[in-house]
């Protein structure tokens, strides 16, 4: 497969299971019940329409005000791939978290379907990670550009149609598919990690893609990754329950 297709698939992935267009008919529908018809094909739409805005100023500005304030992007890629992967645990073992009723007189498309249910902190870390100056030229950050506006594109034909794909493959067949996508995004945070620790300025080098040096002792790729795997574990188990709370929307 050409590598601007891996690349392509990839930003698919970290970017549908981040925004979560499937968990968010559910959302959506619970929350619209009381709603014309009319009325939540609006709000479907200025729903996508302010994550849409959110998320490109994300593209825009968040490396720059990330260079600003003086963090580096491969401290951004380990923190974005370690959130990415606690995300997609609480995809695993969260289920179909529905937001808490918003406050009388609060726009339902601002708060909380526009944020945090589509444009949440995975949704923005992610856009911000896959559009690295450093990495992608500006036509691959283009590729990205428009790979997000396709998925989101396609959530809100979800939401448009939400009543009618909830009783195609009901609750459960969507808690399914949100643990599926789950498992993806947790391999892809797994591989952002792996990456920025291998390319980063932190004392580890390439060897011939064969090896991995660190303090000038060489390791098998396979166990470094052995090693990656058990801290991204042992992180997630002592965080997970505080983290959790970030992305719970039951108050």
């Amino acid at each position: 497969m050409s590598p601007l297709f891996i690349k392509i698939s990839k930003d698919f992935a970290t970017i549908w299971t981040t925004i979560d267009p499937i968990g968010n008919v559910a959302i959506f529908a619970g929350l619209t019940a009381a709603l014309t018809r009319a009325e939540r094909h609006r709000t479907a739409l200025r729903a996508v329409l302010y994550a849409t805005v959110i998320l490109v100023v994300a593209v825009f500005a968040g490396q720059i005000i990330l260079d600003a304030i003086g963090i580096r992007m491969h401290s951004l890629k380990v923190a974005g791939g370690i959130i990415l992967f606690l995300f997609a645990l609480k995809m695993l073992f969260g289920g179909l978290d529905r937001p808490g009723s918003p406050e009388a007189g609060r726009d339902l498309a601002v708060f909380p379907l526009a944020v945090p249910a589509i444009a949440g902190p995975g949704a923005m870390m992610a856009v911000i990670v896959l559009t690295d100056n450093d990495v992608y030229t500006v036509p691959e950050q283009a590729e990205t550009g428009v790979v997000l506006v396709v998925v989101l594109l396609m959530t809100y034909i979800f939401l448009r149609f939400s009543d009618f794909i909830l009783r195609v493959i009901g609750q459960q067949g969507a808690a399914v598919l949100v643990r599926v996508m789950g498992i993806i995004l947790a391999s892809l945070a797994v591989e952002i990690v792996l990456t920025a620790l291998a390319v980063g300025s932190w004392g580890w080098r390439a060897d011939k893609a064969a090896q991995i040096t660190w303090n000038s002792e060489p390791a098998k790729i396979d166990d470094v990754e052995r090693e990656l795997a058990l801290m991204t574990l042992g992180l997630a188990q002592r965080f997970l329950p505080a983290v959790s709370d970030l992305f719970s929307w039951n108050n």
